[in-house]
Order: structure tokens, then sequence, then C-alpha cells
């Protein structure tokens, strides 16, 4: 059975990792969910690694809310650089999940975006583990999570 890690951190305004555990619930089945949660984004990198060397888990899911100032804009660099090496470290997947908060213009907009955004990456999440053909599919096709696709480009004439 694969084991899919989550992520989270108690930092981030909305709790995303119950939309990612129903959507991931609702892909399919042959999965365990593991989950850790750690004060802040730049913990996220070694929650993770946990998550692969301690909980066995497959791939990473990591759910984090960056704030509106500069700094944490920053921070968000310095864990997003984090996870890539983790993953690296690792040879598997750490799916990055960061809702900003300058992206939205309210709390019910930023609630919004952050539990489909989290959706839409627990589902692409299942997709690597069990149905990599469908995201091959999906290539170039302008996907986005969280907000509306942008579509493919299409060709001037």
């Amino acid at each position: 059975m694969k084991r899919i890690g989550i992520a989270d951190t108690t930092f981030a305004r909305v709790d995303m990792a119950p939309s990612a555990i129903r959507a991931l619930r609702g892909s399919g089945t042959g999965f365990k969910i593991v989950r850790r949660t750690v004060p802040g984004i730049k913990d996220l990198p070694v929650a993770c690694r946990q998550l692969f060397e301690l909980d066995r888990a497959d791939l990473c899911l990591a759910l984090g809310m960056p704030g509106p100032a500069d700094l944490d804009r920053t921070s968000a660099e310095v864990a997003s650089q984090g996870l890539m090496l983790a993953g690296v470290l690792a040879g598997k997947p750490i799916l990055e999940c960061f809702v900003h908060e300058r992206e939205a213009r309210d709390a019910r907009e930023l609630a919004a975006l952050a539990r489909r955004r989290a959706e839409e990456h627990a589902r692409n999440a299942y997709a690597l583990l069990f149905r990599p053909q469908d995201l091959a599919r999906r290539a170039g096709t302008g996907l986005r999570q969280g907000f509306a696709d942008a579509g493919p480009v299409r060709p001037v004439r």
C-alpha cells in the first residue's frame, strides 16, 4: 500500500489538510495518509524528510500559507528551495502547495483559494502515484491550481 504524506503548518490561516484529504479519498484507494504539522513553512522540508524516512511516505504534499509581508515572501522562497532539496535527496516527489495571502482580496477568497488549491494539488499527488498517464495527457494544457486554468497557447496564423 502506498503512503501519501501531508505536511502542513500552524502558521497557515486556513487548515488545508482536510480539503486535501477529502480530495485524495475521492480520487481512489490503495494508499494511507500520514500527516505531520509544524509551526511554519521553513519547517516543511524537515517534516517531509521525516514523512519519507520515518513514516515511509512515497510522496509528500507540503501545504503552506506565507503571510503578506516581504519577509514572508522571502521565507516562502527559502522553504521552496528546502522542499526541492528534500525531494531530490529522498528521490521522491514533494508537491508544494503554497497559498500566498497576497493572492486574495479578502479572507473569504483566501479560504476558498486555499481549499481549492489543496484539493487540486491532492488530485495531482494521486495521479503522480497511480495514474501518471493522466498527467501526460494534460501536458501543455495550461492547468492552474486554485484559480481558473490559463489554457494552452494557440498558434497565431
